[in-house]
């Protein structure tokens, strides 16, 4: 079996790296690059895939990159996301991260989240214990809809948006609470700790979940991917403790 401790350490170096920057420029004026009616996208993000891209490369020169700003995947490939919560990041809001995932001939096997400003890493390998901070943690025992806090994704770039609003809606009263996080990654691992319980989004980009699916699955949940695309790099995700009724609770009413 192989072992690929030696990538988990070198991702969580990158992470760090790329987060310190983050960190150092948050709540400062930033670069746009490109603007649209509800997303943005600025100078920082490819200056942090470019530093994680630096940082792997001298460990590992031979294993390819994936990810939102650019790159070609190959049998071993790097699947990065530099700043999961940019719309967050730009505002000020503090809930955003940095996602590494190393996947193998098809299958992810290392997952490293790294949330700055908490100074929050997640991480896991494949079949191993997901950890934060090096600690174990697992998803919640809850079984009851009405016990859940439930993340609904809302796209607004596509056609996604009027689905995720109906499903906002259908599902609210179901459960204690519904959220918006504004970070797919993130909201996976809350749900890998326990602090929340399911995630909905009906259109979502690989980079966006890859690693924080190891975390997820690691921590005893599940998630559950159809793809839109060919490429599969964009499609629905369904995520929760592996516990609650979830499809149910999505069912629309009769």
């Amino acid at each position: 079996m192989i072992d690929y401790n030696h990538e988990m350490e070198s991702a969580k170096r990158a992470a760090h790296l790329a987060g310190d920057m983050l960190r150092k420029h948050f709540g400062k004026e930033l670069i746009v690059d490109a603007r649209s009616a509800h997303d943005i996208k600025l100078k920082i993000d490819k200056q942090c895939q470019q530093i994680i891209c630096d940082a792997l490369a001298t460990d590992f020169p031979d294993y390819c990159f994936l990810g939102e700003e650019g790159g070609k995947g190959g049998e071993i490939e790097w699947i990065i996301d530099p700043l999961d919560g940019t719309v967050n990041y730009y505002y000020g809001l503090p809930l955003f991260c940095v996602s590494i995932a190393l996947r193998v001939h098809g299958v992810l096997q290392l997952g490293c989240v790294y949330a700055p400003m908490t100074g929050e890493l997640y991480t896991a390998l494949r079949g191993k214990q997901a950890m934060l901070n090096e600690q174990p943690i697992h998803v919640s025992p809850r079984r009851q809809m009405a016990q859940a806090i439930v993340f609904i994704g809302h796209g607004t770039h596509d056609r996604s948006g009027e689905a995720g609003i109906r499903r906002f809606a259908h599902i609210s009263s179901q459960v204690c609470k519904v959220r918006i996080l504004g970070s797919a990654a993130l909201s996976l691992c809350y749900i890998a700790a326990g602090k929340l319980d399911a995630y909905v989004e009906q259109s979502i980009h690989l980079w966006d979940f890859a690693a924080a699916q190891v975390i997820l699955e690691s921590a005893g949940g599940r998630l559950e991917f159809t793809p839109h695309t060919s490429d599969a790099l964009t499609g629905a995700v369904l995520a929760y403790n592996g516990l609650l009724p979830i499809h149910e609770a999505l069912e629309p009413s009769s």
